[in-house]
């Protein structure tokens, strides 16, 4: 019997089961599944007393009165997995959900994760301080047009991608960190060789080892399951451990990294390359950067640190050269300047600003404020002068 393209098209992949053909050699079976019920077996997932996520505690939090709660799929495909899981699973309010249905063009939208893209769920934060008398969400997050990268939102606080916050953290609790350059592949080695459980990238991908990739809403289980912890002894009370709460004893107990990232999109390469090969020349002498760095703006840390990053893969050996260059400050700070896609039509300059503070005086100041001191990146760089360009294509 020869199987034609009709006998294929009989089988409703919307219903779950097995479709059984009579091959031209062998008999063979077509398995529909649901995606979403093994990923909701792995994320509650039970196995020698251990649990990736606990989801009664979870329940228990999306149930109370106190907790609000808001998840932005952005027509991508997280949003099928949004509704089994937050809806269905955790009883989390339909109303809770925005933009989960998936669309082949996002409902025109950008599926990307940011302030700038995301703008629904911004608005519902009322991170813009409106007038509205609409009480804002506790927690808000966003996912991509895959759901592999996330955006944490609190109410009135943020949640920034990977930092040196987690150096810092790593180090407070004597636990091995590695710093890989940008690609997934080195954290599944790591990953594969038993050498690490969590990973986190700036462009908000997290994830753990339950799989080998980026899990969004992995990250916004994480999340729910922290504040269901700082809450599990009174979430009946009157007062709620929110996201800005959890992030305020971090910069109590760990200091404050103030961060940010300058996309600068579609730059000729040609130009894109000169900067970054300027940059470079200048790391032959630190103590001219410095002198540099004091004539933009006076009241910064000193370089202690200039280089290109390079990667020595400690599971296979394999050294990834010319990641980015950086400046390691003396307080802690950093700039790092790195290029993406170089390719004949444009390349994209990416400037990472980090500020490090710590003491209950300078935590908790407006981001903008705090990082102005190492916006001299923009100078040092001559941003404006190679690419032409006076703002960032993209601020996250």
């Amino acid at each position: 019997m020869v199987v034609t393209d009709k006998d294929l098209l009989d089988v409703d992949i919307s219903v779950v089961g097995l479709t059984s053909f009579s091959g031209p050699d062998v008999p063979f079976d077509v398995d529909v599944f649901d995606s979403s019920v093994h990923y909701i077996k792995l994320m509650n997932y039970r196995h020698h007393f251990r649990t990736i996520f606990d989801f009664e505690a979870i329940k228990k939090l999306l149930a109370s009165q106190k907790f609000t709660f808001c998840y932005d799929a952005l027509h991508g495909v997280a949003g099928a997995y949004a509704r089994h899981i937050f809806v269905e699973e955790l009883g989390a309010d339909e109303s809770s959900l925005l933009n989960c249905v998936p669309k082949e063009d996002f409902g025109g939208g950008h599926p990307d994760p940011s302030l700038t893209y995301a703008k629904e769920l911004v608005e519902r934060m009322d991170l813009g301080k409106s007038s509205s008398n609409v009480e804002p969400p506790e927690f808000g997050a966003a996912a991509d047009g895959d759901a592999d990268r996330n955006m944490i939102l609190g109410k009135s606080c943020r949640s920034m991608p990977i930092s040196a916050a987690f150096d810092v953290v790593a180090k407070n609790l004597n636990l091995k960190f590695f710093e890989v350059p940008t690609g997934r592949k080195f954290f599944g080695n790591l990953m594969d060789a038993g050498m690490c459980s969590i990973c986190g990238e700036e462009s908000f991908g997290t994830g753990s080892d339950h799989i080998r990739e980026k899990d969004g809403i992995w990250a916004v289980l994480a999340w729910l399951s922290i504040i269901a912890f700082k809450n599990k002894d009174d979430l009946g009370g009157d007062k709620l451990v929110s996201v800005e709460d959890i992030v305020r004893q971090h910069w109590a107990t760990y200091g404050c990294h103030y961060y940010t990232r300058y996309d600068y999109e579609n730059v000729g390469a040609g130009a894109a390359k000169e900067l970054m090969a300027n940059l470079g020349s200048m790391q032959s002498s630190l103590s001219d950067v410095n002198k540099l760095i004091k004539e933009i703006r006076s009241d910064v840390s000193e370089v202690v640190v200039s280089d290109e990053f390079e990667y020595k893969d400690p599971v296979d050996g394999s050294v990834s050269k010319h990641q980015g260059i950086q400046y390691l400050f003396g307080d802690g700070s950093r700039l790092v300047f790195r290029l993406s896609g170089t390719g004949s039509v444009g390349a994209t300059i990416r400037v990472y600003i980090e500020q490090y503070e710590k003491g209950s005086s300078k935590t908790g100041r407006d981001s903008q404020d705090a990082l102005a001191p190492l916006v001299v990146a923009l100078k040092l760089s001559k941003m404006q002068e190679y690419t032409g360009r006076s703002a960032p294509t993209v601020i996250t």
